[in-house]
C-alpha cells in the first residue's frame, strides 16, 4: 500500500551569517493514511522546519514530497495546521473562527453551519459559540484552533507543539480531545512535540531527529494498545519506551554540546 505522505532525499539549508547552515539532511520518512506520528529531538533539529516544509509553507533545498502521490509545491487544503500560538482571529467569534476555514469551500451557508456547529459539539463548546478568543481559556481556545483546521477536512493534520503553552492539567485534557477527535474524525497526523510522554500517549510511532543537521535517528512503534486511558503514562511498559527515547535525546544533545565546546 502506498503512504499517505511520502518523504524523499529531504535537505534544507539556509543561508545565514557564518555561511550556509543545513538544517534537515537526507531525511526519509513514509506516514500511512490515518496514521499519527510524532516527531521529537533536540531543539533546533529542524522538527518545526521539517512540518513547515511539508505545509507548503517553506520550500526545501531539494528533495521529493508526495501527497496521496502528488507532489507537494505549496500550502494546500490537503493539509491544516495548528500551532502553539492558536492564530485565531481575535475579532471573530468560535463560530466564526471556525466557519472561516469553509469560507472558499462550495458548501452552502446552512451545511457551514450544520458542519461548524458539529465540530463545535466535538471539541466540546457548545454554549461558547458567540464568545470572542479574549473571553476563553488557552484550552478553549486551542480547541477553536482544532476546530478550525478539522471543519474543512483536511487529509493531512499537521501541528506544531499545539499544547505547548498550557498547564499541565489542561495540557492532559486537551491531548485525551485530540484522540477522540482524531479517533471520530480519522486523519492523518504529524505532530510535533519537546514533551517525549505526550508523543507517546499519542502517537502511533514516534520518530526522534538528530541534532542538527535533523536526521532519522529512531523510529519508534508505540506498541500501546488503544483506546490509551490518560493513566497508561504510568505503566511500566509505557516507561520503558520512555527511556529509550530520552537516552536517544540526551545523546544527540550531549553531540550537540560538544560540537558547539569545540567551535
Amino acid at each position: 500500500m502506498k503512504p499517505k505522505l511520502s518523504i524523499r532525499d529531504l535537505n534544507m539549508v539556509f543561508e545565514a551569517e557564518g555561511g550556509p547552515l543545513t538544517v534537515i539532511d537526507g531525511l526519509n520518512l513514509d506516514v500511512a493514511t490515518n496514521e499519527f506520528v510524532a516527531i521529537v529531538g533536540t531543539s533546533g533539529c529542524g522538527k518545526s522546519t521539517l512540518l513547515s516544509i511539508v505545509g507548503g509553507l517553506t520550500e526545501p533545498t531539494s528533495g521529493t514530497l508526495l501527497l496521496d502521490d502528488r507532489p507537494i509545491i505549496g500550502p494546500g487544503r490537503d493539509r491544516g495546521f495548528v500551532f502553539q500560538n492558536y492564530s485565531l482571529f481575535e475579532w471573530m467569534t468560535v463560530e466564526r473562527n471556525i466557519d472561516f476555514a469553509l469560507e472558499k469551500s462550495r458548501m452552502g451557508r446552512a451545511e457551514r453551519r450544520e458542519l461548524v456547529s458539529e465540530y463545535i459539539q466535538t471539541v466540546g463548546l457548545a454554549g461558547f459559540e458567540k464568545a470572542l478568543p479574549k473571553q476563553l481559556s488557552g484550552g478553549m481556545r486551542q480547541r477553536v484552533a482544532i476546530a478550525r483546521a478539522l471543519v474543512y477536512r483536511p487529509s493531512v493534520l499537521l501541528m506544531d507543539e499545539p499544547f505547548g503553552a498550557l498547564d499541565a492539567q489542561t495540557r492532559g485534557m486537551m491531548q485525551e480531545l485530540l484522540l477522540k477527535v482524531w479517533d471520530e474524525h480519522k486523519s492523518t497526523v504529524l505532530f510535533v512535540t519537546h514533551d517525549v510522554d505526550e508523543a507517546l500517549f499519542l502517537a502511533d510511532r514516534v520518530v526522534v531527529l538528530s541534532s542538527r543537521p535533523g536526521r532519522i535517528k529512531n523510529d519508534l512503534n508505540v506498541d500501546i494498545p488503544r483506546p490509551r486511558p490518560y493513566e497508561v503514562i504510568t505503566e511500566s511498559h509505557f516507561a520503558e519506551l520512555k527511556r529509550g527515547v530520552l537516552h536517544d535525546i540526551r545523546e544527540e544533545t550531549l553531540k550537540m554540546m560538544a560540537i558547539e565546546g569545540a567551535s
